[in-house]
């Protein structure tokens, strides 16, 4: 969804400023209107910062210690939370650029001459925060902020929301650098002018934390690189076939049988301190419990809730990936079940979620030959079930104060009846966006031929024993690797050109406020904390520019990659600093040369 205030300050921009390109200047992603000069402020170590609200009588002064209880939110709270993580960032980032400078030439300011420090950080919030800014829909909260940094050293920065004013912030902190000899930090783009605003209102990673166990502190460390990348939802697609990790109280069971072994799931008070980390910085966490499908392990706990399960060989007839499994559409025992699952799982989640993902893909008809309670693979026997079955999902998420999210296929393969709010996830092609739109749903994009980081990487499925060569050279389905560049040349706009969709599902651009944005998406057979950083970071950065800045420039032309690459290779570096282990964008000889590596023709 292009946000309004985008568009207006598009046209105030163009009245007020003439824009220039950013060179070296690696702010990631792209503010929407960014104009530098080249003269270097310095970073006072006791910096200050003032924050206040239009028509609240006290500001609020920080200067580094002392938080708000993380259990008394409020704009106050998220802010000074913000400031202290900046003011960290800031002293602590230690990154020297000196991959991005051509050898042997001093790049850095000279520490003997007079210097101009920035002592004090001015923040206006404009406006008092919406009682939903902790958990939005799409949209609601208005991210858009100002920043500028005088050659002076004057600081100001303004926004409408608290979480605008996170996003200035995680801005301010990429303007920075260490001195390499001298023991100072130094901003060389004075003066600076930013104004800023979303492209998408929706702009999530997919993490799938079922296929492979990720610690809670793993996970609130990604939600810190989200942040960074001004990524504002994580997708927890938190069961699936092979696991179950999350502990319901209520069913004690499930993540006693179903995690992998003792201790790898989430209790309830690590889910919510999960959200909780989120939602200090912007980051909306979105539950996902999938089904029917993708629900084998169920059957460790319950075996009476599950068909087809975990059939050997030919799993391949029952289900996408095994173990095969489904729930059971016709039992009176699986919404028994779900109504515990309910009752216990959604208050919990409520509080930092305005969404919750039912799931739906990947729903495989023939298993429910094998279902005692409907004996048939028919689809016209097996959609008035799921029917029924969703319609039960999403009145409880409903009742519990959430929109309902689902999988394509509920909507484009069974053809249900889904209500106006239920927002459209899909992954196949830009043409099930188009088609999405043209059923009149809200619609997050995620084409799994350009936005899925696990593709490329061999099938995880060994080939059987007998000697053949049907499976050489042992590719996965998604092949090949989606690199950087693929992934920053997609939109989820691309549902809207008749080069992508055909003519028959060609949607007219006025159907724009219907899509919220996107996921890219990190699913985990071959994934876990060990080479998680390296396969996500830093390709999941690329589409977290275009969700946030889009990937044309103001005429509306593709971006340079060249230009684009060299930003990104230095935001690699900062992500590195950092504790991402994020993979390299090029080698530094492409990187310390000017001219960059740019293929002929």
């Amino acid at each position: 969804m292009l946000s309004p205030c985008y568009v207006l300050l598009h046209a105030i921009y163009l009245l007020s400023f003439t824009f220039i390109a950013p060179s070296t200047s690696a702010l990631w992603p792209l503010p929407a209107y960014y104009e530098h000069g080249q003269n270097v402020v310095w970073l006072d170590r006791d910096l200050a910062f003032q924050y206040a609200i239009t028509n609240q009588s006290a500001a609020q002064s920080h200067s580094g210690s002392g938080l708000p209880s993380l259990n008394t939110a409020s704009s106050y709270a998220l802010v000074q939370a913000a400031i202290q993580r900046a003011q960290e960032r800031l002293l602590n980032d230690a990154f020297v650029p000196w991959k991005f400078h051509p050898r042997g030439v001093n790049f850095e300011p000279r520490s003997n001459t007079t210097r101009t420090f920035i002592k004090n950080v001015t923040i206006q919030q404009n406006k008092t925060d919406l009682s939903s800014v902790l958990k939005p829909l799409a949209g609601e909260v208005n991210e858009n902020y100002t920043l500028s940094i005088s050659t002076s050293g004057n600081v100001e920065i303004t926004a409408i929301s608290s979480i605008g004013i996170i996003r200035a912030l995680d801005t301010f902190t990429q303007l920075f650098y260490q001195h390499s000899t001298y023991s100072g930090v130094y901003c060389p783009y004075a003066p600076v002018s930013i104004v800023d605003a979303p492209k998408f209102a929706h702009r999530g990673l997919n993490m799938d934390v079922a296929r492979n166990y990720y610690p809670p502190s793993f996970i609130m460390r990604t939600i810190d690189a989200l942040a960074w990348n001004k990524f504002n939802r994580l997708h927890l697609h938190a069961t699936d076939a092979q696991s179950w990790p999350l502990d319901i109280p209520a069913l004690p069971e499930l993540s006693k049988k179903g995690a992998y072994r003792q201790g790898l799931s989430y209790s309830p008070k690590q889910l919510a301190e999960i959200q909780e980390h989120g939602m200090y910085r912007g980051v909306e966490v979105i539950i996902e419990i999938d089904m029917p499908g993708h629900t084998s392990v169920l059957a460790l706990a319950y075996p009476e809730l599950i068909t087809a399960y975990d059939i050997q060989p030919n799993w391949s007839t029952y289900a996408a990936e095994p173990p095969s499994g489904s729930l059971k559409l016709n039992s009176s025992a699986v919404y028994d079940f779900l109504h515990a699952l309910w009752e216990d799982l959604l208050p919990r989640v409520v509080p930092y979620s305005a969404y919750f993902h039912t799931g739906g893909d990947e729903v495989n008809a023939n298993a429910y030959s094998l279902d005692d309670t409907v004996k048939s693979n028919q689809s016209s026997v097996l959609k008035p079930l799921i029917q029924t079955l969703v319609n039960y999902n999403h009145d409880y998420v409903r009742a519990a104060g959430m929109t309902p999210i689902v999988w394509e296929e509920m909507l484009l393969d069974w053809n249900l009846t889904l209500g106006a709010d239920v927002v459209v996830q899909t992954w196949l092609s830009d043409e099930s966006v188009a088609r999405t739109l043209a059923k009149g749903h809200k619609v997050l994009a995620g084409n799994y031929q350009y936005w899925y980081l696990d593709c490329g990487h061999g099938s995880w499925v060994d080939p059987p024993p007998s000697p053949t060569n049907t499976y050489y050279p042992y590719t996965d389905y998604c092949t090949p690797l989606k690199n950087w560049h693929l992934i920053y040349t997609h939109s989820p706009f691309a549902s809207l050109s008749t080069t992508n969709v055909s003519s028959a599902t060609y949607i007219s651009p006025n159907a724009t406020s219907l899509i919220l944005g996107g996921e890219v998406h990190i699913w985990s057979e071959k994934t876990d904390p060990v080479n998680f950083d390296s396969v996500v970071w830093p390709r999941a950065a690329a589409a977290a520019e275009v969700l946030w800045s889009g990937n044309t420039d103001e005429q509306g032309n593709n971006r340079s990659l060249v230009e684009v690459g060299r930003r990104l290779g230095e935001w690699r570096e900062r992500l590195v600093q950092r504790g991402v282990g994020a993979g390299p964008v090029q080698m530094v000889w492409c990187t310390q040369d000017e001219r960059g590596c740019v293929a002929d023709g």
